[in-house]
Parts: structure tokens; C-alpha cells; sequence
């Protein structure tokens, strides 16, 4: 386990995980987004980029784990993200559509934010999600972050407007009391 919220925790993915991956990167509402689902293939690919970059860089999406079943439900984490010319450390989410609107996705978002400042030590925390994505913004925002800046990401052969939001160390300390 690498932390715990009041309802969920988080893990590094392994490969029997690639059933409930599935689950996500194929479901056109869960991944409208990315406006495309992933094959079995490009999902088996996606789990073995979050494995490889637990050892190359100490970080990624981890699956989340909703403590009452033991079921993995989503998946949640920092890991570095391009925007525009830099990398960035960013909090990213995806839950399987069931387990929408339980507050899940703001429950492990704040919970990575504070594993973020409280154990890797960052000075910042991004997300950057797409412009039409708007729940995705209200969980930024209810994370206490604000919109920072926009740009235009080229994924899957296509421009796609991308807000960035981000919370200072400063801002998380005051927010927390700390």
C-alpha cells in the first residue's frame, strides 16, 4: 500500500489488475477524454508503462482500491506529465463508470496531493486535464487548485485543448493548517 484515504487505498498495479484496466480504457463514456478506447494490446501497454515508470521514477497511476470490497475501482497517482516543453508532476484519476459521483475520484485526488507535498516533497502539483472535461475540473478545484494555464496537446493525432491547475506547497500548507 502506498497510502490510504478514509474509503480507499492505493497500489502499484500488477498484472492481474489488467481485467479492471480493461475495464476503464475500454468504455467509451469512462474514456471520452481520450476520445478513443484502448485494444487489449494498447491496455496491456498502458499497464506496463505504469510499472516501468514505479522503477524509473518512484511514481505513476497505482490502482485504488475501495477498502469495504477489496476491489480495484479506479486508478489514481502522480506521474509526470508534459506540458508544453517541461514535465510536470501531475495528479491523474479514472474510475469505472459504477463508481462515479461518490466522491471517489476527490477522495483519492486529495489524497495524492497530500503524498505529493507530504512524502515526495514537491513545491507544486499539477493536473492538467482537457478542456471539455468538466467534472475532472470540478475535482481539481474542489482539491483546492486554480486554473494556471492552457495549451494545446497533440494526442492520438489530434489537437486537444488542455487546461493546467495547480496548488502551491504555501497554498496546501495554509489550506491544511501545517
Amino acid at each position: 500500500m502506498i497510502f490510504e484515504t478514509e474509503r480507499l487505498y492505493v497500489r502499484e498495479m500488477v498484472q492481474s489488475d489488467l481485467q479492471d484496466l480493461k475495464e476503464m480504457l475500454q468504455d467509451p463514456e469512462v474514456m471520452y477524454a481520450y476520445e478513443h478506447i484502448f485494444d487489449d494490446e494498447r491496455t496491456q501497454k498502458w499497464l506496463d508503462r505504469q510499472r516501468q515508470r514505479y522503477v524509473d521514477e518512484g511514481l505513476g497511476l497505482w490502482a485504488v482500491i475501495l477498502k469495504e470490497t477489496g476491489e480495484m475501482i479506479g486508478q489514481s497517482g502522480v506521474s509526470m506529465q508534459k506540458w508544453g516543453d517541461i514535465r510536470v508532476q501531475e495528479i491523474g484519476y479514472l474510475f469505472k463508470k459504477e463508481h462515479w459521483h461518490k466522491g471517489y475520484a476527490t477522495e483519492i485526488a486529495k489524497g495524492c496531493k497530500k503524498y505529493g507535498f507530504e512524502v515526495l516533497n514537491y513545491d507544486i502539483v499539477y493536473s492538467i486535464i482537457k478542456y471539455n472535461n468538466y467534472a475532472s475540473q470540478n475535482v481539481a478545484m474542489r482539491n483546492g487548485m486554480k486554473k494556471l494555464d492552457e495549451f494545446v496537446k497533440y494526442y492520438n493525432n489530434t489537437d486537444m485543448l488542455h487546461y493546467v491547475y495547480g496548488i502551491t506547497r504555501e497554498e496546501y500548507e495554509k489550506e491544511s493548517g501545517n
